[in-house]
């Protein structure tokens, strides 16, 4: 039984919340189908050493979004970001929206935590009353245009657990739900008191 004040609802996104990859889908919607197949194309060594754990994921992941935004203004990448929520609407799992009303009807405070960029997540996740997103920032340089490096470490895996903790040091305060489809999630999964994978598939 919970007898805690505080309960934290912790929700992954890709795969989770959403069906697909929010990276892919971004550049997809952002950059068109051309470019999006051909920067693959381009990337195809270094997808497949990531695949082969040769290349760490968060190096391909930055090389890929400077080879696509760098020089960009914020100001048009957040538009960007308004107007993905469309897109992400059609890639919901419904049972995961079901989940999200519930915790916030239960007064829960809702956390998304991933490895995918803050600004496109962040207009989805504040229309759907979500708390906090503990996510990929990215460098903006003193003229407002995207230098394409992430400022914050790859949030998969222990590191979603070390930016949980950071803000909400003290686990015995509040009692965590968590849900994830990964092993990306296995370790923030094992540190809730309640912890499911797969749960709205």
């Amino acid at each position: 039984m919970n007898d805690k004040i505080l309960t934290l609802a912790v929700f992954d996104f890709d795969g989770t919340i959403i069906r697909k990859d929010s990276l892919l889908e971004f550049i997809r919607f952002t950059r068109g189908n051309w470019r999006f197949y051909s920067s693959f194309l381009l990337f195809s060594p270094l997808l497949i050493g990531m695949k082969m754990k040769l290349i760490p994921n968060w190096k391909v992941k930055q090389l890929l979004f400077t080879c696509l935004f760098r020089g960009l203004s914020i100001e048009v990448f957040d538009n960007w970001g308004n107007d993905f929520i469309a897109i992400i609407d059609k890639m919901l799992y419904h049972k995961a929206l079901d989940a999200l009303r519930r915790h916030r009807e239960n007064g829960d405070k809702i956390i998304i935590i991933s490895a995918s960029v803050e600004n496109w997540i962040k207009p989805w996740a504040v229309r759907n009353g979500v708390d906090m997103i503990l996510a990929t920032k990215i460098e903006i340089d003193k003229t407002g245009a995207l230098t394409g490096r992430f400022l914050t470490k790859n949030c998969y895996g222990q590191e979603k657990v070390n930016r949980l903790l950071e803000m909400f040091p003290n686990k015995d305060l509040y009692y965590l739900v968590a849900y994830g489809d990964s092993c990306g999630d296995k370790e923030l999964i094992e540190l809730a008191d309640e912890g499911f994978y797969n749960k709205f598939k």
